[in-house]
């Protein structure tokens, strides 16, 4: 449907920097277009007092004002012909998009165990037997515990945390489940609540 006079943000041309509106923009397209650097540069202290205003709560900040103008200068595309207060090339660094993070993709054997508890299953195969052994195995099998009860939906199983404990560290961790006690795990947490049916 098309009525004239009225149109959509879908219509309008892309805004550079949403958070400011479509209000200042028009005021930025404004100043750009203004015959004289006077009136220009009245216009755009304008905006910036304006801006300001919209940003109360960052004033503290050290670079505050210094911010405003390199969004000014962003929102005209650095074609507005004024006497800036403050350097505003590096204004363009701000809208760059920072380079997508790539993710970790490790190869583990059972995905639900997570790649922390491998590197674990890996340190505890280095380790001497003793007392700080002893209790990092605990640390590890409770962890173990709880990952099952969460992706396994509230069960567990102690003798497959045994043996899942060996089979990753090469054997060389057995857990004695007649002397080994668990931490006490609330069961619930782990249970996924079910929608109620609708009467």
């Amino acid at each position: 449907m098309n009525i004239p006079g009225l149109d959509y943000n879908t219509q309008r041309e892309k805004l550079i920097l949403p958070q400011y509106g479509r209000e200042i923009q028009n005021m930025v397209d404004h100043a750009v277009g203004l015959p004289t650097k006077e009136e220009r540069q009245r216009c755009a202290e304008t905006i910036i007092s304006i801006m300001d205003r919209m940003n109360a709560q960052n004033r503290g900040n050290v670079d505050h004002m210094e911010k405003l103008w390199d969004h000014l200068a962003l929102m005209a595309n650095f074609k507005l012909d004024i006497d800036y207060p403050c350097d505003v090339s590096q204004a363009l660094k701000i809208a760059a998009k920072p380079e997508p993070m790539p993710y970790p993709m490790s190869n583990i054997p059972v995905r639900h165990y997570g790649k922390l508890l491998f590197e674990a299953f890996e340190e505890l195969k280095a380790m001497e037997p003793g007392d700080r052994r002893d209790a990092f195995v605990r640390s590890v099998a409770n962890q173990m515990k709880r990952s099952l009860m969460q992706w396994g939906h509230g069960t567990s199983v102690d003798e497959k945390i045994a043996s899942d404990l060996a089979r990753f560290t090469d054997g060389k961790i057995q857990l004695d489940l007649d002397t080994f006690k668990f931490e006490k795990i609330n069961v619930r947490e782990f249970v996924q609540p079910r929608n109620k049916k609708k009467k």
